[in-house]
């Protein structure tokens, strides 16, 4: 009995694995342990990246070590995390008692042009007398970062105008100003400015090829340094303004106290914005909050990119993938359309077909080294010769920058997107082909009215495929294009409006730069997890961009299909 029922469990076990069950639900545990993961590493970088913009509490305590003196600290605890206590021991700290396990906290407590370092860890069982006092503030500056303390006068051309109550409510008026007057500063320097220094780039360009071609012009030699003469009038009056401007930008100063004791004295002029942490209600926070990702996303970057905003980068990443996604589509399907619709199916085909699926598995950092030296080092430098040898020795496209990236990448991607069209037009019917055909299309027409509509939708696969590949790349962009702080952004209002030459931002590089080449590690942190999500809401809007243009595609000719 016993040996039947055995023999009868058996069958059914071979029965349920040969039904193929076992792989239907080995598939099933391992996409949802994928999903698991991917859902947990986004709530990682989103807790970790916005958390950094919510305004904290400011605490004030005594730290007392065993064996040292008392001290006073006042900071932002934004991290804890349980320590052995043989482990502070090797730190060099002296450990009294039994216990075995403490407490230590990352404190920001800011003055770093005072103290040296702007983080410190402290361990949480030596704090005593814990206070959050409601008139304490914190400077958020535009060097040094941030200033813990509090306020003692408010001073214009060095007399105290206000001290006391009043002094915090003098400072945000004096405050207000001092970043009215710095906006003004920024239009003029870099867009006022800014023209007038390209148009006086262009005009001593003008001039040097009158010099080259070697013909004597009268008559547009002084049309130059009659323009040249206007617009040194020009660039003249606006640094009349901007004396003006930096004057009174400079005008009012303030006093402040630390915790310890120590005082400081700057211009307001330094300062980005101030608040009393402790004071705020929940409805302050949350437009304290709102404001600061504002900035994150529109501003540009300052203080060695750990603070301020990170858009010269969102925009570099755009610029670069829409470019991109430009060069490769059409070179792409033209490849994809040969192999498919006109080369001979012999062994020449399979064999570029095979080259084209091994390129889609070179290390990314190759085509790098490929784009570097044929496209910039020969590429660029015979473009300068043909058409810039007035620039010359300084390289305009012999050097890297946006069209060199872009070309790179469409290079990188180039073999997925002749994949995916050639899986498109393989599932075009032949009947529909012949349809075509036998109507008195010619095969051109037939390609261009019907095959290539109803294979776009694989086409748009492909492009998305791309672009979620080359929005993320760095290791090829550190060499041709992609720099640690553009001045300027490569589409602006100066001819030729868009300038390829140029060097651009990157998300994926500003990552790598915060994180690993950042000189305040503990600053720099927050700002990767909040980039990195960045990076991925940026990729998946220019994905879904692309697949509901492919969805519509696809409606449109599903009819044509069935």
């Amino acid at each position: 009995m016993n040996k039947t029922l055995q023999d009868s469990r058996k069958r059914s076990v071979g029965a349920w694995i040969k039904s193929g069950s076992p792989w239907v639900w080995l598939n099933a545990g391992a996409v949802a342990i994928s999903l698991i993961m991917v859902i947990g590493l986004l709530g990682l970088i989103a807790v970790r990246g916005l958390g950094h913009f919510w305004p904290g509490q400011v605490m004030v305590a005594e730290y007392q070590p065993p064996g040292q003196t008392i001290r006073t600290i006042a900071g932002e605890i934004t991290d804890s995390e349980e320590v052995p206590a043989t482990r502070l021991a090797a730190a060099g700290l002296e450990i009294s008692g039994d216990r075995e396990w403490y407490t230590r906290d990352l404190i920001k407590q800011g003055n770093r042009d005072l103290s040296g370092v702007d983080f410190v860890w402290i361990v949480d069982e030596w704090l005593s007398n814990r206070r959050y006092p409601k008139e304490l503030i914190v400077l958020e500056r535009r060097e040094w970062g941030n200033f813990y303390g509090f306020l003692e006068s408010v001073q214009e051309d060095g007399a105290t105008i206000a001290s006391g109550e009043s002094v915090y409510r003098v400072f945000n008026k004096r405050l207000a100003r001092a970043l009215d007057i710095y906006d003004a500063i920024y239009q003029i320097e870099k867009y006022d400015i800014g023209s007038v220094n390209a148009a006086m780039e262009q005009l001593r360009l003008a001039e040097r090829r009158l010099e080259m071609s070697g013909n004597i012009d009268p008559v547009g030699q002084t049309e130059i340094q009659a323009e040249r003469k206007l617009l040194n009038l020009a660039y003249q009056k606006l640094e009349s303004q901007l004396g003006d401007l930096y004057r009174a930008f400079h005008r009012d100063s303030f006093v402040a106290r630390t915790i310890d004791g120590k005082m400081l004295e700057q211009p307001i002029s330094k300062v980005v914005r101030v608040y009393q942490p402790n004071t705020l209600s929940l409805a302050e926070k949350v437009g304290f909050y709102v404001d600061k990702v504002g900035e994150f996303i529109l501003d540009d970057p300052r203080e060695a990119n750990t603070e301020g905003g990170v858009f010269p980068a969102i925009f570099g990443t755009v610029m670069m993938v829409i470019l991109m996604s430009i060069m490769v589509t059409p070179f792409g399907v033209i490849a994809a359309v040969y192999l498919r619709e006109y080369a001979s199916q012999g062994w020449v085909t399979r064999a570029i077909r095979i080259a084209v699926n091994n390129l889609a598995g070179v290390p990314s950092i190759v085509y790098g080294v490929f784009g570097l030296g044929f496209f910039i080092y020969f590429a660029g430098a015979q473009i300068d010769q043909l058409f810039f040898p007035e620039a010359l020795p300084s390289p305009t496209f012999g050097t890297p920058g946006l069209l060199w990236a872009s070309i790179t990448l469409a290079l990188l991607t180039l073999p997925v997107v002749i994949v995916a069209t050639e899986e498109g037009l393989s599932r075009v019917p032949r009947s529909v082909r012949e349809g075509s055909l036998a109507l008195g299309a010619t095969k051109a027409e037939t390609l261009w009215r019907v095959v290539l509509p109803m294979a776009s939708p694989a086409m748009m696969t492909g492009l998305i495929l791309a672009v979620a590949r080359a929005a993320g790349e760095v290791a090829p962009l550190m060499l041709v294009g992609v720099v640690k702080l553009a001045p300027s952004l490569p589409l602006d209002g100066n001819y030729p409006y868009l300038h390829l030459d140029q060097k651009f931002m990157h998300l994926g590089f500003h990552i790598f730069d915060v994180g690993f080449q950042s000189p305040n590690v503990e600053a720099a942190r927050p700002l990767v997890y909040a980039t990195a999500l960045l990076l991925v809401i940026v990729i998946a809007v220019l994905n879904l961009s692309a697949v509901a243009i492919r969805n519509r595609l696809r409606e449109k000719y599903k009819s044509l299909e069935d």
